[in-house]
């Protein structure tokens, strides 16, 4: 599901989950063993996240929670909020290198990288949460805020477009877009760079930069979880992802 490969203090983590690592709880899981590991691995100077072949993450595995209703529901919404969160709180640099389409969940697990990169062509990303029919997670949503440009946000949340890559830098989506031949190296570059800065300096800064975030998203998880999971289990929110699934698939 996750495939790692560390070379000169860099750790590249590799979606590798079916043709589009689509975001069940069983990949959930091991992208948060893999952030786990490699925060407190000391060889690891800085992370490059990334997928495999023409898609970066299709997002939640809309299928796989049609499929397992509200039971499936209450384990894999709260999963995803802690991955997300622990993802965005890594201490270490996070460069994220999108080469596809990134949807959804795929979208925010590229906002919550401190570099984004995405290859040209036609890779989509944004974040159609509420076309789909689920509401954002708390975590979710702070993460976004933290990561867009406030004057596009309430566009991108209410809108649920998708984005080619010029498109998403020009709306502050991404911070960079090359060749696809070019993508792993241009993310190796962006890697090597941060390690260049003071380790201890940089950890710190991060986490005054995002500190406020985290401590949102907890304080409104406190307030808005148990009406979100109730949400995403609902028959009639399973009705809605059914309907837009009948939509995208046929297309």
């Amino acid at each position: 599901m996750i495939e790692r490969t560390d070379h000169d203090g860099i750790t590249t983590l590799r979606l590798a989950h079916g043709k589009a690592s689509a975001l069940d709880f069983e990949l959930i899981e091991a992208i948060a063993r893999a952030v786990a590991e490699v925060t407190v691995d000391e060889s690891t100077r800085a992370v490059i996240l990334t997928g495999t072949g023409s898609i970066f993450s299709a997002g939640v595995d809309l299928f796989r929670l049609i499929a397992g209703g509200r039971e499936y529901a209450d384990k894999f919404v709260p999963a995803l909020s802690r991955m997300l969160l622990e993802l965005f709180a890594l201490p270490k640099p996070l460069i994220v290198a999108v080469n596809g389409h990134a949807i959804a969940g795929g979208c925010i697990c590229t906002l919550a990288g401190d570099y984004r990169i995405m290859a040209a062509g036609n890779g989509r990303i944004g974040t159609p949460e509420l076309v789909v029919g689920v509401p954002f997670p708390p975590s979710v949503l702070e993460a976004v805020r933290f990561a867009l440009p406030p004057q596009h946000l309430q566009m991108m949340i209410y809108s649920g477009r998708t984005f080619l890559p010029d498109e998403a830098l020009r709306f502050g989506i991404i911070d960079e877009v090359v060749d696809a031949a070019a993508l792993s190296t241009r993310a190796g570059e962006m890697a090597r760079h941060f390690p260049a800065l003071p380790a201890q300096a940089f950890t710190l800064a991060k986490r005054q930069l995002r500190d406020r975030t985290i401590t949102h998203a907890k304080h409104y998880a406190n307030e808005l979880d148990a009406e979100v999971q109730k949400l995403w289990g609902d028959p009639a929110t399973l009705e809605q992802v059914r309907a837009y699934l009948a939509k995208t698939v046929k297309k």
